[in-house]
């Protein structure tokens, strides 16, 4: 894969302003215009980078909440809430995992940052 090309600060805090407005809306009933144009921002970020000669060229973000965490993971900064530390899941999201794509490659530009607490069972 060629060498990660200088990102331009500007291009992250436009994501982080997406993936915030994403999570506002989810807690809104009859959000299906305003989620098109998520989805539409989305897709340029994922492709800003592209030229006719290299498609598929740029940025795209993924939000793990509820995913399950362990200190293996390399592409999550985590804050522990609770005094456990097995069965972790991710509760809150502050900040979305970023990558650089070209093409089938991909690269973590920005680690996600996130809030972690023991899986509750329910009994």
């Amino acid at each position: 894969m060629n060498e990660l090309p200088k990102i331009p600060t500007v291009f992250i805090e436009l994501i982080d302003q997406v993936f915030e407005v994403e999570k506002k809306l989810s807690a809104i009933s009859e959000s299906n215009s305003i989620n098109r144009n998520i989805n539409r921002m989305k897709e340029i970020f994922e492709n800003i980078f592209s030229t006719p000669s290299e498609t598929e060229v740029g940025l795209s973000y993924h939000n793990p909440i509820g995913e399950f965490y362990n200190d293996t993971r390399t592409d999550l900064e985590a804050s522990i809430a609770g005094n456990s530390t097995e069965d972790l899941v991710i509760k809150e999201v502050i900040k979305p995992i970023i990558r650089y794509r070209n093409g089938s490659h991909t690269r973590i530009i920005r680690k996600g940052v996130v809030v972690v607490e023991t899986k509750t069972i329910n009994v």
